[in-house]
């Protein structure tokens, strides 16, 4: 779910202290544990990406969660929902990211947030691959962040990964495939990242062209072919 309302780092995590209040005032103590994913988690693990409009989480969605939730939404002028587990309804999920997710921080005592980083959040985001999202940049920027930060991923790492979250590369597109490629042998991570947010903002426009030109047309499923068929046409 896309809201209007940019995150970053910091109003994220005070809007999870005051989720954690509010689900222990309502839960009387009983613990939590939510798992960020994607957008989320580049925000809290990275620094290339300052912001997000998409705040995913993997949860149980108790109906005190759900009144917790909806009640940080009030406070703070956020939609019912702001928090939301649609996640699920899309190919990146598998409940192998519980297994695999890191621990970040516990707020009030009561509510654990993990999040998932490294080589497995790459294979989450070749999964998804969307070229008018940031699944592909957000690729570059995390390849580049590790690299930096002296722990470079190799491409057997992010195989394993793949493999253990997914069973195999079937669900992987061969754009994806190709792209990992590129930059997994790329020299310049940062001039890559750039380019390929600039490919993306053009993507996302394109789409945006054609679904309000063709209602109704634009699927998940078919947008980034969709996408194609639109820049080959241009061309």
């Amino acid at each position: 779910m896309s809201i209007s309302v940019p995150f970053t780092k910091e109003n994220l995590e005070e809007c999870l202290k005051a989720l954690a209040k509010e689900f222990k005032k309502r839960g009387r103590g009983t613990p939590a544990e939510i798992i960020l994913v994607g957008g989320a988690s580049v925000i809290i693990n990275y620094g290339f990406r300052d912001m997000s409009y998409d705040i995913d989480a993997i949860y149980s969605l108790s109906s005190v969660m759900k009144e917790a939730i909806n009640a940080v939404g009030d406070s703070y002028g956020l939609p019912n929902g702001w928090l939301n587990d649609d996640f699920k309804k899309t190919p990146s999920y598998t409940d192998k990211i519980i297994e695999y997710s890191q621990y970040y921080k516990t707020f009030s005592n009561v509510l654990t947030v993990r999040t998932v980083n490294s080589e497995y959040l790459v294979a989450m985001k070749l999964i998804s691959g969307r070229q008018y999202k940031k699944d592909l940049s957000d690729i570059a920027g995390i390849v580049y962040e590790e690299q930096m930060a002296g722990k470079p991923l190799k491409y057997e790492m992010i195989d394993k990964a793949v493999v253990d979250l997914y069973g195999s590369w079937d669900r992987v597109s061969r754009y994806s495939r190709e792209l990992l490629d590129k930059i997994l042998e790329c020299k310049d991570l940062e001039a890559l990242f750039i380019e390929l947010s600039q490919d993306e903002e053009r993507a996302k426009q394109t789409l945006s062209q054609v679904a309000r030109k063709y209602p109704n047309v634009v699927t998940e499923d078919n947008a980034n072919d969709v996408i194609a068929m639109a820049l080959k046409k241009k061309k």
